[in-house]
């Protein structure tokens, strides 16, 4: 399993960041905007993104676990909270952070979660988070996934799961291909078995309703403009490569990729994601999870 380059991590933190689904979040706030204090484990945390988006809607006491397989990318993700805090403590090898008026300590684990798809550590916050994961996954791992996350009765906030869904303004005739050469790309292995890709939020919420979870669901598309020229420029070379070894025509990826280079800083693009919210079900024995 490959980590990911963190400067392309950077470079999509504020598409992600305006691209959220409304309700998912509502729903994530009023559970948990009240618990205090509040634990949350980010599987795959990258850069620390997920952390920077979601702590203004806690409240002022928060834990937070980043389990990623990747120490360099838990490095990188320690030293962007400490540059976004308005202080910062090393405590031993956490961080403690005062960001507005919110104290979040911060601790680091690095585990391969195509081994342990929940770790210990994550199985026992009161609620787990995921962006930009699940579509990486296959459906073995996914099951297995579910499984421990409904013996540990946990709720999961799983963001930009991906769809399936790209398009670009201008068009250009070869789009539709490209785009078919990208996602049977994405359903390779990524690491975690065959990759579920396109397939995967209607999956996870499948497998969780099966599990005995409720599962409140939203859009959350990237709507990139003139702004997002360098994001634009950076999803079209990562399709083309893609799509490259996927099989597609070497001669015709590259006048489709030139296009949408020279097209980057005036057009338009759109990438479907969804954003999920899976909260179990009170049961009539055993301990209810804490925010219910």
């Amino acid at each position: 399993m490959s980590g990911f380059d963190p400067g392309w991590l950077d470079l999509r933190e504020p598409a992600d960041h305006r691209s959220v689904a409304a309700e998912p979040l509502a729903r994530f706030r009023r559970l948990f905007g009240a618990v205090e204090p509040i634990s949350v484990a980010d599987l795959g945390a990258g850069s620390g993104s997920t952390l920077r988006l979601l702590a203004p809607h806690l409240g002022p006491r928060q834990r937070w676990t980043l389990v990623d397989h990747d120490p360099a990318l838990l490095a990188h993700a320690r030293t962007r909270l400490s540059a976004w805090a308005d202080a910062v403590r090393v405590d031993g090898d956490r961080l403690r952070l005062l960001k507005d008026d919110k104290a979040i300590e911060v601790a680091t684990a690095v585990c391969d979660l195509a081994r342990d798809p929940l770790p210990d550590p994550a199985a026992a916050c009161d609620v787990v988070v995921a962006s930009a994961l699940f579509d990486l996954v296959g459906e073995r791992w996914l099951g297995g996934f579910v499984q421990r996350l409904s013996d540990a009765r946990r709720p999961l906030y799983a963001r930009l799961t991906y769809d399936g869904r790209k398009s670009f303004d201008p068009p250009h005739a070869l789009d539709g291909p490209t785009l078919a050469a990208f996602n049977a790309h994405q359903q390779t292995d990524k690491g975690f078995g065959p990759s579920l890709g396109p397939a995967a939020g209607d999956r996870l919420a499948a497998l969780a309703e099966a599990a005995n979870y409720d599962v409140v669901e939203g859009a959350s598309p990237w709507l990139l403009g003139p702004g997002d020229a360098a994001l634009v420029r950076s999803l079209a070379e990562g399709m083309a490569g893609a799509a490259r070894e996927a099989g597609a025509p070497l001669a015709d990826l590259g006048d489709w990729l030139d296009f949408r280079r020279s097209t980057a800083a005036s057009g338009r693009a759109e990438v479907g994601h969804v954003d999920q919210l899976l909260v179990p079900r009170l049961r009539s024995s055993g301990p209810a999870p804490r925010p219910s």
